[in-house]
């Protein structure tokens, strides 16, 4: 109840500054220095690490392996925990936190905010959610203005765009592109336009345009529809049997692509730049085959940019690195849209909008005006050519950090070092567990991925001397444990 007191104080501290004539920033610094002079004091301080590690096992569910350290803030590309170690942040909370812990432009739109409206639920328009569609769609078709397929393309009145669907999280967003492409299939077969013989037997059942392609490596959510299309045994066969109409073909074999994907297909989907699959990144080739082919058979081409898009290859989005023959009709984000504030999306082509009508899908929380208005700040920083540019700076060097650190070791314990921007991967001989326990006892956090790979996703404004000492961190790992490694 203290806590919830003194959570109250401080939010009623900021919205009376406010009503003073303090600006939202000034007010949040005044907000901060209240805190630093010790009068308000977290809960998180009354209790120790076991305790609070305790309380968790107790009571909340062993869905996790966790360290024993326990969070408690951060600032920038660190992080502390509550004995008051320090870590640089080379996780970002799994891609997330894009513009760093504690940032105070989100700090201070979040703390203003809070003290107008959280939530209203889509039964009503909110000022926020439709400011950042039109950033979003805006942003998008201005960063690639070669495009004009899929999200690019025009719609039939000659002007009309991609248009967005705001949910809570990445899953859902997969959740709802793959509804869509449910609908599409059936609007196509319904259509007659793919041949005589093909058109007659889908329009007498158009339920049979239902097919959904995936591809190994992929991972698109832990929901049962986005389950159903990550093509991981060890995430999916607890929960068999999934979502029916749903096969897996290779990750980058254009050959087999006629084979997989056909005329019962109803979308494709597929990560540009795979994440949790270990930092693999598509062929120019796949995907221009990919959207030829989905193009045949009246297929939908969803690309799942929730870990790679929003800045984090170094354009706003990373099919926009690849040709125009391989754009998307369906994007997905998340992550770090809002910079932790759950909030996802899907922006879809006009040609899918037009489909959709009132009442197929929907959300409570999806759009709300907190998590939009804080999307509105962020995307409005990552989407910035100079903030890109500096992506791209920064992930050269950590890409040269690495190499010149780890040019003993590659073709022995180091396969590969790979990625683009700031997603970035070693692929170790075997399982690299030992370097990241090893990498957060100096202080560096570091998280897997598939192929015995680690990931390096920092927060995108983090500085070249904090990627440098990242990657020294990690050398030093490498070659304290080379000699025992197997």
């Amino acid at each position: 109840m203290g806590s919830l007191i003194r959570s109250t104080a401080s939010l009623r501290m900021l919205a009376t500054s406010a009503r003073q004539g303090l600006s939202v920033r000034n007010s949040y610094a005044l907000h901060r220095k209240y805190h630093a002079s010790g009068t308000l004091k977290s809960a998180e301080s009354l209790q120790s690490a076991s305790q609070i590690i305790s309380n968790a096992d107790t009571f909340i569910m062993k869905a996790y392996s966790r360290p024993d350290i326990v969070l408690s803030h951060g600032k920038g590309s660190y992080v502390y925990d509550t004995n008051n170690n320090e870590y640089l942040d080379f996780t970002a909370g799994i891609a997330v936190v894009a513009l760093g812990h504690g940032n105070a432009d989100v700090a201070a739109v979040v703390a203003d905010q809070a003290t107008k409206l959280v939530h209203c639920s889509n039964l009503y328009h909110n000022i926020w959610a439709p400011k950042l569609a039109r950033d979003i769609v805006t942003a998008t078709t201005e960063a690639y203005p070669q495009g004009t397929q899929g999200i690019y393309a025009k719609g039939s009145d000659g002007t009309s765009g991609p248009r967005m669907f705001f949910t809570n999280s990445g899953t859902e967003a997969n959740e709802g592109a793959l509804k869509f492409a449910r609908k599409y299939g059936k609007h196509v077969a319904e259509s007659g336009s793919l041949g005589k013989s093909t058109s007659e037997a889908l329009r007498g059942d158009p339920n049979l345009k239902c097919g959904i392609v995936s591809f190994t490596g992929g991972f698109h959510g832990r929901s049962m529809g986005a389950l159903s299309v990550t093509a991981n045994p060890k995430y999916q066969k607890p929960f068999a049997p999934l979502i029916p109409g749903v096969t897996t073909a290779e990750f980058n074999r254009t050959s087999e692509l006629g084979a997989f994907v056909d005329e019962r297909t109803c979308a494709v989907i597929v990560e540009p730049i795979q994440g949790e699959g270990g930092i693999n990144a598509a062929n120019v080739e796949f995907l221009q085959a990919l959207r030829r082919r989905c193009d045949q058979v009246g297929a939908l081409l969803i690309y799942d940019e929730i870990q790679c898009g929003i800045g984090r290859s170094g354009k706003l989005w990373a099919h926009q690195k690849y040709p125009s023959d391989c754009s998307p009709d369906i994007v997905t984000m998340a992550k770090p849209l809002a910079n932790g504030i759950p909030i996802g999306a899907i922006m879809v082509s006009d040609k899918v909008a037009n489909v959709i009508n009132v009442g197929d899908h929907g959300t409570t929380f999806g759009g709300n005006p907190l998590a939009c208005r804080v999307g509105c700040t962020v995307f409005g920083q990552i989407k910035e050519p100079a903030f890109l540019s500096n992506v791209e700076t920064a992930g050269k060097v950590l890409d040269q950090e690495l190499k010149q650190a780890l040019a003993p070791y590659i073709g022995k314990i180091v396969v590969d070092i790979r990625g683009t921007g700031l997603l970035r991967g070693i692929q170790f001989s075997s399982d690299p567990s030992k370097i990241v326990g090893l990498a957060r006892e100096k202080g560096l956090l570091l998280v897997g991925a598939g192929k015995n790979t680690i990931r390096l996703v920092p927060p995108l404004n983090t500085p070249v001397s904090d990627i440098k000492k990242g990657a020294g961190i990690i050398a030093e790992c490498v070659k304290e444990l080379a000699p025992e490694w197997n």
